[in-house]
């Protein structure tokens, strides 16, 4: 039993490493969305303090990306995300007008937040953070026990993949192109 639980917290250990894991997730958490689920509404303030709604981008393709600056394997997707966005954002989709990014940040400073967004060229518009780290609503709601954790979304708002990295992205979003 001691080998077991030692061998438990070894994985813990280096699972942290490739996720940052929210301290304060419970086995009661239930909470979450699912593929084939409506995404649900995701309303916070931007850099400059306005609310930007994941609803304005009905009609889009999107990926929710959970990240944050002080997240490692975070900023090591990012070149990936930024990546796929600059690929796919003009493309053209079989039922829906574009692809875009929603970025929801669990920073708690806006500075550390918005200096990431830079320092990664993080391009796209459309980033979001209430600065409550893993208190975020917004992460609560989803149910995001570790980032960087993403949520790709149909034109009608429906959770069509999970957790997609690197190539990942542009396997799903090539389903989606409209075929010549």
């Amino acid at each position: 039993m001691r080998i077991l639980i030692l061998t438990l917290l070894s994985i813990l250990t280096l699972s942290s490493d490739l996720n940052s894991i929210n301290p304060l997730l419970d086995s009661k958490q239930s909470r979450g969305v699912n593929i084939g689920d409506k995404a649900p509404e995701i309303a916070q303030p931007g850099p400059d303090g306005k609310i930007i709604k994941l609803s304005s981008l009905r009609g889009h393709v999107v990926m929710i990306d959970f990240w944050a600056s002080w997240c490692g394997p975070c900023r090591r997707e990012n070149p990936n995300v930024v990546r796929a966005y600059k690929k796919y954002n003009k493309a053209k989709f079989k039922d829906a007008k574009g692809f875009e990014i929603f970025s929801v940040s669990l920073d708690n400073s806006s500075g550390a937040w918005t200096q990431a967004i830079e320092k990664d060229g993080l391009i796209w518009k459309y980033h979001v953070s209430d600065l409550k780290k893993w208190r975020s609503e917004a992460a609560q709601q989803y149910g995001v026990g570790s980032i960087p954790s993403s949520f790709l979304i149909d034109a009608n708002g429906v959770v069509i993949a999970k957790n997609l990295r690197g190539n990942q992205i542009d396997m799903q979003l090539d389903k989606l192109i409209k075929s010549l």
